[in-house]
C-alpha cells in the first residue's frame, strides 16, 4: 500500500535525465509513460592537443550540463519540485581530476578516443600484465580505459602525485565529476558500470583491486566511492529545489536498460559517436575469447548483472569528420541523401581508425583508410562508404560476440542519432542477415538513466513493468543475397588489412 501511495504522489511528476556526452551535454525530461517531456542540448568544444590526443575542458561539460537541464525544466514549463529524481549517464573512461579542497580540475579532462597512453599499455603487455588484467576486469589492455590516462596525469601534471599522495585529488568519470558539482562537493561516487570501465574494478570483488591499484601506481584514495546505479547517491539543489540524484550508469549500459533488455541473451546496438554492442548475459560475467570485453550492466537492489561488449571508436565521427574536415554537407542528416544518390559504393571503401581499431580488433596503431579508389569515384560513393564502413564494424563485433555467447542472434535493437538513417539501417541488416528493430523513442541512453532513477525512488515499480513499455517504430528485414553478402564482406577485410598496423 505504502509503495501504491508513493507512485500515486509521483503521478504529476517527471524524471529529469542528464545525458552527458562525448561533443554534447543533454538534458531530457521523462513522464511516466517513457515519453519525451522536454529536450535540450548544447555542444562543447573537442581540444586536439596533438595528434591522437582528444580533451575536454571539465568546466565547460559542467556549465553545458546544468545549462541544459535548466533549458529543460523551461521547455516543459516545469519548477524543479516537479522533478522526482535525476538519472545521470555519461560518456566513459573519459578521465579528469579535480583538487578536493578548491574543486578546481588540475588538467583537462582526456577523453575516451584519446591515444596518448598507447605505448604505455603495449609496455604492459609486453611486461606480460594482459592475463591479469583480463581475468580481474574483463578487458583488454588499450589506451580507451582511464587506469593508464589516470597514471599519466599523474606522472606529468606538476603537483599531481605530491597532492594524491596528500589525500588531495579526486578521479573521476565524468558521472563522478557531474555528481561532486550537483551535490557542491559533498559526494565523491560512481557506479558500478562506470567502475568497470577503468581498468582497476575487479568484476568479482565488486571493489577497486589492490594489485591492479600497485601496478598502476594509483592511490587508493583517488578513487570515489561505489554505489549501485539505481539507488539515491545524494541530492541537488542547483535548479532551486532539493532534487535526489537516483540513478546513474555508463551510456551503453544506460541504453541496454533503456531498449529494455534487461533478460540474457538480448542485444542493442548504440550508433553514436562511436558504436557499441552490448549483449546482456546476465548474473555472471562471460570470458570472451573473441576479444570482446566483460563489463558490468548494472548493479540493483544488491543484484550486479553483466554484459559483453564490442566498441567501436568511430561510428557517427566519421559523418561529423566528411561534414567539418572535408566540407562534403553542412549537416550530419545530408549524408544519407548523398549516400543513396549512388546505386553502391563503386568498390570504395572507408575504414574509419581515426583513432585506432577497437573490438574485436583491438588494434591501437591502425589509421583510417580510404580504399578501392577510381577516377569514377564520387563524393557520394565516399559517403556511402563511410556509412557502409559503421555497418561493416558492426558486423565484425557480431561475429565475435555469438562464437562467445554460442548464440544465433534473432533481432537487433537499434539507437542513436544514426539509427535514424534508413539507408545505413536496411545495409546493416542485410550485412549481418538479422532483422533490425528501432524504437519509438530512440533516446534510449537517456531513458536508461530515467528509469533507474525512477526505479530508486518508487516512480516506476519494476524492470518488468518499464519492460511494457518498449514499442518499436520500425523493423528492417534482411534483402541481400548470401553471395552478394560475402563479396562485399570479403572487399571489406581487405581494406581493413591495409589500415591495421599503419602507426609504428
Amino acid at each position: 500500500m505504502a509503495l501504491d501511495v508513493a507512485i500515486w504522489s509521483h503521478s504529476m511528476k517527471y524524471i529529469l535525465a542528464l545525458d552527458q556526452g562525448t561533443t554534447s551535454s543533454r538534458s531530457i525530461i521523462f513522464d511516466r509513460a517513457g515519453r519525451i517531456k522536454a529536450v535540450a542540448q548544447k555542444e562543447f568544444p573537442q581540444i586536439f592537443p596533438k595528434p591522437g590526443w582528444v580533451e575536454h575542458n571539465p568546466e565547460a561539460i559542467w556549465k553545458t550540463q546544468l545549462a541544459t537541464a535548466k533549458t529543460a525544466l523551461k521547455k516543459a514549463g516545469l519548477t524543479a519540485d516537479k522533478i522526482a529524481a535525476i538519472g545521470i549517464t555519461n560518456q566513459r573512461e573519459t578521465t579528469l581530476m579535480w583538487n578536493r579542497e578548491t574543486g578546481k580540475p588540475i588538467h583537462n579532462a582526456i577523453v575516451w578516443q584519446d591515444r596518448r597512453t598507447a605505448k604505455d599499455c603495449d609496455r604492459l603487455k609486453s611486461n606480460g600484465k594482459a592475463p591479469l588484467i583480463r581475468r580481474k576486469t574483463g578487458l583488454v589492455i588499450d589506451a580507451y580505459f582511464s587506469a593508464t590516462k589516470i597514471a599519466w596525469l599523474l606522472k606529468h601534471v606538476k603537483g599531481a602525485r605530491a597532492l594524491a599522495r596528500q589525500g588531495k585529488l579526486a578521479f573521476g568519470t565524468i558521472d563522478s565529476w557531474l555528481i561532486w558539482k550537483l551535490t557542491a562537493g559533498n559526494k565523491h561516487v560512481t557506479d558500478a558500470s562506470n567502475a568497470s570501465r577503468t581498468m582497476l574494478y575487479n568484476l568479482r570483488m565488486d571493489d577497486w583491486d589492490p594489485e591492479l591499484l600497485k601496478v598502476f601506481k594509483i592511490p587508493r584514495s583517488l578513487l570515489p566511492e561505489i554505489c549501485e546505479s539505481s539507488e539515491v547517491v545524494g541530492e541537488t539543489k542547483m535548479l532551486g529545489k532539493t532534487i535526489p540524484i537516483a540513478g546513474i550508469a555508463g551510456d551503453q549500459q544506460a541504453a541496454l536498460f533503456g531498449q529494455c533488455c534487461t533478460s540474457p541473451g538480448m542485444v542493442k546496438n548504440t550508433y553514436g559517436t562511436g558504436c557499441f554492442m552490448l549483449m546482456n548475459t546476465g548474473n555472471k560475467p562471460i570470458t570472451s575469447k573473441n576479444n570482446l570485453l566483460s563489463t558490468v550492466a548494472w548493479c540493483i537492489n544488491g543484484r550486479t548483472e553483466f554484459a559483453l561488449e564490442g566498441s567501436i571508436f568511430i561510428a557517427g565521427a566519421v559523418t561529423q569528420w566528411l561534414r567539418d574536415g572535408l566540407k562534403f554537407f553542412n549537416s550530419a542528416a545530408e549524408i544519407e541523401k548523398l549516400a543513396a544518390s549512388v546505386k553502391d559504393n563503386g568498390g570504395v571503401y572507408l575504414v574509419p581508425a581515426f583513432a585506432g581499431l577497437g573490438a574485436p580488433h583491438w588494434d591501437q596503431h591502425a589509421r583510417g583508410a580510404l580504399c578501392g579508389l577510381t577516377r569514377g569515384a564520387t563524393k557520394a560513393h565516399i559517403a556511402r562508404a563511410a556509412l557502409e564502413g559503421i555497418a561493416y564494424q558492426v558486423r565484425d563485433v557480431l561475429g565475435a560476440m555469438e562464437a562467445d555467447a554460442k548464440i544465433r542472434l534473432k533481432e537487433l535493437r537499434v539507437d542513436g542519432g544514426a539509427s535514424a538513417n534508413n539507408l545505413l539501417m536496411q545495409f546493416q541488416s542485410d550485412l549481418l542477415n538479422v532483422p533490425i528493430s528501432r524504437p519509438k523513442v530512440t533516446e534510449t541512453t537517456a531513458l536508461g538513466a530515467a528509469y533507474l532513477a525512477g526505479l530508486a525512488v518508487g516512480y516506476w515499480k519494476s524492470k518488468t513493468d518499464i519492460s511494457k513499455q518498449w514499442q518499436e517504430n520500425r523493423s528492417f528485414s534482411p534483402q541481400m543475397n548470401a553471395s552478394a553478402r560475402r563479396k562485399l564482406i570479403g572487399e571489406w577485410n581487405k581494406a581493413l588489412s591495409r589500415a591495421k598496423d599503419w602507426e609504428d
